[in-house]
């Protein structure tokens, strides 16, 4: 095909499908065995220093906030990381912990500008390539349908494709432009899910985002659920499952596992405490205390929910559907 335009972008992880299918062959165990563990478990075992991470979702609806809390307090260096999330990008990168950014968009969506991205980004200590959301999520469908690239026309004429690493070329059918955008494979994702059984089949409700692509682009998958319940209850709605098993690597038990983002039919999201994290991020000092106090002071999950206050929770609980 003949290369039209190519993207300015620096391309941070080699669409390499061969070497992808080669490893989980070689490494992935795909026995129906528990992989019940404990978010320091799951994080010192599968998460390493230079590693290519993944969060889903969208915003702050059923971001894996247990499990990014937790890569900050093991203080996993040199990360790559994509970047469709808001609340747990910005903690990774207040932390330092950053080297690269696949990124989709820097605003806190209703609640203003990402002040610690602007920092990270401006001062050259993070690089960044640009993608719209719908880019990669499909660089992601690429991946798990184990090809190099997908053909869009998502980005094209515009000056998010101009600072992506896509190119445009010229179709081989129609002679009109497309734009090719390389798939994403993963070295860890990260998904919080509704249900899980210990082995690892998970169900989602409301909105699946991009969980079924991403956990299909991972060499490693570590899945975070609000509740764990009996395979005989997966069992009777199979077309639930949309994570196998065998496609999972670590499940941990994580109620309230989103906060402060929401979770769909459980929990709203805190709002107080999003503002107040986004008003006090412009300053540095500001940033640190809250890490100290909400990641570092925590041990775990567990101490977290303890310090939030169970009563507070309950009341995001009562908060769905405007109740």
């Amino acid at each position: 095909m003949e290369v039209l335009e190519s993207g300015l972008g620096e391309l941070f992880q080699k669409p390499d499908v061969w070497g992808f299918r080669e490893w989980v062959h070689k490494n992935k165990d795909k026995t129906l065995i528990s992989k019940l563990m404990s978010e320091k478990e799951a994080v010192a075992k599968f998460i390493s220093d230079g590693d290519y991470l993944g969060t889903e979702l969208y915003g702050t609806v059923r971001a894996p906030m247990s499990l990014t809390r937790e890569v900050i307090r093991q203080g996993k260096k040199h990360l790559k990381l994509a970047g469709q999330g808001i609340h747990e990008i910005d903690l990774l990168l207040a932390a330092d912990l950053v080297d690269t950014l696949d990124i989709t968009y820097i605003a806190w969506e209703v609640y203003g500008i990402s002040s610690i991205l602007r920092r990270a980004v401006e001062s050259g200590r993070v690089k960044t390539a640009d993608w719209s959301n719908g880019a990669i999520t499909w660089r992601f469908k690429a991946a798990s349908m184990g090809i190099p690239f997908i053909p869009t026309l998502s980005m094209l004429g515009t000056d998010t494709l101009k600072y992506s690493s896509a190119k445009v070329v010229k179709c081989p059918f129609t002679g009109q432009k497309v734009a090719l955008l390389p798939a994403l494979f993963l070295d860890v994702g990260l998904i919080h899910v509704h249900r899980a059984d210990k082995y690892g089949n998970c169900q989602i409700d409301g909105i699946s985002g991009f969980a079924f692509e991403l956990a299909r682009a991972s060499k490693k998958l570590i899945v975070s659920a609000e509740q764990i319940i009996d395979t005989e209850e997966i069992k009777k709605y199979p077309e639930h499952t949309i994570i196998p098993y065998f496609l999972v690597d670590a499940v941990v038990h994580a109620p309230y596992g989103s906060h402060p983002g929401e979770m769909c039919y459980m929990y709203w999201r805190d709002e107080e405490h999003l503002k107040n994290f986004l008003e006090d991020s412009k300053d540095v000092a500001k940033t640190k205390a809250y890490m100290d106090k909400y990641i570092f002071g925590p041990k775990n999950h567990d101490e977290y929910i303890k310090l939030v206050g169970i009563d507070r929770l309950k009341k995001l609980e009562t908060m769905i559907g405007g109740r």
